[in-house]
């Protein structure tokens, strides 16, 4: 299993984050997410999801791999499975 979990540091809306992503697939991704997390699907945020920095702890117990936030961007996108957001408006 290659989950891996990045330090939690990135604020939003009163809180800490973290990135939850898989190397491997997004399937084991979705599994280990609801599994050992209790975080819906529907909180996928197309290539990870996003993780308060409370069950940072929960998530490395569970065998989630404890990351920089490079290490695990170099990861995903050299997996293939890293999807970009899109920057403004097309240029037409």
């Amino acid at each position: 299993m290659a989950v891996l979990i990045d330090t939690p540091v990135w604020p939003w809306r009163g809180r800490v984050w973290s990135h939850l992503a898989s190397d491997v697939s997004h399937e084991e991704l979705h599994a280990f997410a609801g599994a050992a997390l209790g975080i819906p699907r529907r909180a996928f945020q197309g290539d990870h999801y996003d993780v308060p920095q409370e069950l940072y702890d929960r998530a490395v117990a569970a065998g989630a791999e404890p990351v920089g936030c490079r290490e695990l961007l170099r990861r995903l996108t050299g997996a293939g499975l890293r999807v970009k957001k899109p920057r403004g408006p097309a240029a037409g």
